[in-house]
């Protein structure tokens, strides 16, 4: 289990709560590992910036707290992700004036048909299709996919939040000061 529970940590790093609550099933935290690599990983099509957008995004609409704290703690800053976007990836919408680029706003359009749908209509795909390829919107599909699964072992088995963690209360105000 501690040769697993290192695996799935940067070196050096002490497991984090949901990593921990995985090893209680080994194979499946070793299936899991390879997975979570590829999804966090440089081979992933998308970049640092709206992978983040499309896991914060899914973590938010899936009311998974932890799993939204523990990405926020760890990438929000790598990925330039600001006060008002992590604001409006929590309660706003693609709308929102914090989203000028076109593929961040189809990002999170992707994100939230498939967790209000299953699926992304038509329309929507014609829409991303003008600002992903194909390569990428496949990558967004199964990483909401992947970060409803997270979001629902996180929630079920009740995994508490990592010391410090930021809550989804911090990011609750939607002023029109946040948004701008």
């Amino acid at each position: 289990m501690a040769a697993q529970l290192a695996a799935m940590m940067p070196p050096g790093q002490p497991p984090i709560g949901l990593f921990r609550t995985f090893a209680k099933n080994l194979p499946m935290a070793e299936a899991m590992t390879h997975w979570g690599r590829y999804e966090l990983g440089r081979r992933l099509s998308l970049t640092l910036r709206e992978r983040e957008i499309v896991i914060l995004r899914t973590c938010a609409r899936c009311g998974c707290e932890y799993e939204w704290s523990v990405h926020l703690m760890v990438f929000a800053g790598r990925a330039g992700l600001g006060r008002s976007e992590i604001s409006s990836l929590t309660r706003g919408s693609a709308g929102d004036a914090c989203w000028t680029a076109p593929r961040d706003r189809a990002l999170i359009r992707v994100a939230d048909a498939l967790h209000d749908a299953g699926d992304v209509d038509d329309q929507l795909w014609l829409s991303a299709r003008e600002v992903l390829d194909e390569p990428q919107l496949l990558d967004a599909f199964l990483l909401c996919g992947w970060y409803h699964a997270i979001s629902f072992a996180a929630r079920a088995a009740r995994v508490d939040l990592e010391p410090g963690a930021p809550r989804f209360a911090d990011f609750a105000s939607r002023l029109a000061s946040d948004l701008l």
